[in-house]
């Protein structure tokens, strides 16, 4: 069986024989495997085989599964306080927002920390809003952005936006056609726009660096805020702490999310220095707790002292370089694009067999995007001798395919 469902699950292991009707809401698909441990780039299930992990649970796991030191930090803060709220002073936001200022050069830029991506994305357009007066924004075809309110309706996927959801605010424009985006914007009632640098969920599409400057431009004179939606491309994993520095772009707001804090929820915006704070406007009752930021600044311990950032440019660009070799002779690959470990190979089938297989057969994780897309989001602890690992197994797939 490849994919079941949650309760169906849950009825074949009920042993007291027992209906259930309850149970969770089933909205996922699952691959028929229950993962119970995890140590570096490797998973393990409950019964005992191990997994090669180049997906990292939707690149959330940034400097790899247990790590000695994050459990050690985490632990710690644990036995000391694990919460408390925010209408006390908490040393360890202080110290994370020192700390993120250092590793990612935006000095000048304050934190605001929340509980995930699409709550870092929802607070980031509220501040552009609050900022400009305006309401309207523009996204990217294919992007996502999330799955709440606003950070659905910015998302180019009208399967995931409901009724509620379609307000009217959002424009789709195409991908590094800088006219488009720049025609909008001289209209004038233009709040923000939001990009990822390097889109994931849809399919690994690269931002050229012609695009990105002249749409920070752009932004500036028509009075627009830049948001850069970093969740998934950011944190390391482009080789670089932000994907936009590879652009030579400074945008207005930056989010993060998935990596900061490898595995506890946590989400956060940097925000610069043209946006001045005002009581009530955001607020978060779990954002910023006394665990995740133990877990962030844990994060960033390793990142520093392994060398992730370097390691992910280095093991990036050695495994494209290996898959666009493959590429010559290997027809179901028709493309490989990406930089650092976020990373997409592009197929003449549908994805859905291959990373089945992959999986299954040489118990490998993958992702995917779109209909026939394989996506590699590893930890950045992952290595080349672990790349040359995937590239046999994926070789041995893709020529019985």
């Amino acid at each position: 069986m490849l994919m079941t469902s949650y309760n169906d699950k849950i009825m074949e292991k009920d042993n007291n024989n027992i209906a259930t009707k309850g149970g969770l809401f089933d909205v996922y698909p699952l691959f028929d495997i229950n993962i119970t441990k995890g140590q570096g780039c490797a998973v393990w299930d409950d019964k005992g085989q191990e997994y090669l992990d180049l997906y990292g649970g939707h690149a959330v796991i940034s400097i790899g599964h247990c790590h000695p030191h994050y459990v050690e930090c985490v632990t710690r803060q644990l036995q000391q306080l694990g919460f408390y709220s925010n209408s006390v002073i908490n040393t360890l936001q202080q110290q994370l927002a020192n700390r993120l200022e250092k590793a990612s050069g935006y000095d000048d830029y304050q934190l605001f920390l929340i509980n995930s991506g699409a709550e870092a994305n929802e607070n980031a357009l509220k501040l552009a809003s609050f900022h400009t007066g305006r309401t309207r924004v523009l996204s990217a075809q294919k992007a996502f952005h999330g799955r709440t309110s606003l950070a659905v309706e910015v998302t180019a996927n009208p399967k995931i936006i409901a009724p509620i959801n379609a307000n009217g605010h959002t424009t789709y424009l195409p991908l590094n056609d800088l006219k488009a985006w720049e025609d909008e914007l001289k209209k004038g009632d233009v709040c923000a726009c939001i990009i990822e640098c390097i889109q994931g969920v849809g399919g690994i599409q690269m931002v050229t660096k012609e695009f990105a400057q002249g749409l920070a431009a752009a932004c500036k004179e028509n009075g627009a805020v830049l948001i850069c939606d970093e969740i998934q491309c950011g944190y390391g994993r482009s080789g670089r702490f932000f994907a936009h520095q590879w652009l030579d772009i400074r945008p207005d707001l930056i989010t993060m999310a998935k990596g900061i804090a490898n595995g506890f929820p946590m989400g956060a915006v940097l925000i610069s220095p043209d946006f001045k704070p005002e009581y009530g406007q955001l607020g978060t009752t779990f954002g910023g707790n006394h665990l995740a930021c133990a877990a962030a600044l844990a994060v960033l311990d390793v990142m520093e002292q392994e060398q992730l950032v370097e390691n992910a440019r280095k093991t990036g660009d050695y495994l494209i370089q290996r898959l666009r070799e493959m590429q010559q002779t290997n027809p179901h690959i028709t493309d490989v694009r990406g930089r650092g470990l976020m990373i997409g190979i592009e197929l003449d089938i549908p994805h859905k067999e291959p990373r089945g297989l992959l999986l299954h057969e040489e118990h490998v994780f993958t992702g995917c995007a779109g209909t026939n897309i394989l996506r590699l989001l590893p930890p950045l602890c992952f290595t080349q001798q672990m790349a040359d690992i995937f590239l046999e197994k994926l070789q041995r797939i893709l020529t019985h395919i």
